[in-house]
């Protein structure tokens, strides 16, 4: 097997590049292009499930709801890495699970620092 590459072996790559950049921007030029041009107060008021707007829509809420999701992709990724070690668990051996427990381990402290910050605690 060759462990050297040249550059030629990545000349599909590139042509694979350079197509779909062409059609994302013939695509986006031939929208602009072509679409509507006719501007009227009704098409740029703002429209939401059919509901009239009312006030102003850059009204403060609680951080709380983005720390919530922030929770949530941080858990999501952790059974993301969980996955790779649980495949592989027999060839690690005893260094993969120290290595895993670990990882268990400092997630459970982030958790335990969030839980004393009641940062998922909702005020009723």
């Amino acid at each position: 097997m060759d462990t050297f590459s040249s550059p030629s072996q990545f000349l599909p790559i590139l042509l694979m590049f350079l197509v779909a950049l062409g059609f994302v921007v013939t695509t986006m030029v031939a929208s602009h292009a072509l679409g509507p041009k006719k501007k009227s107060k009704i098409k740029l008021d703002t429209f939401e499930c059919g509901i009239e707007s009312q006030g102003n829509a850059r009204v403060p809420f609680a951080i709380k709801y983005f720390l919530v999701a922030i929770i949530f992709v941080l858990f999501d990724i952790e059974v993301i890495f969980m996955y790779p070690w649980a495949v592989n668990f027999k060839e690690l051996g005893m260094v993969g699970v120290v290595e895993v427990f670990s990882f268990i381990i400092l997630l459970l402290v982030g958790f335990y620092y969030m839980l004393s910050k009641k940062a998922i605690k909702h005020e009723e």
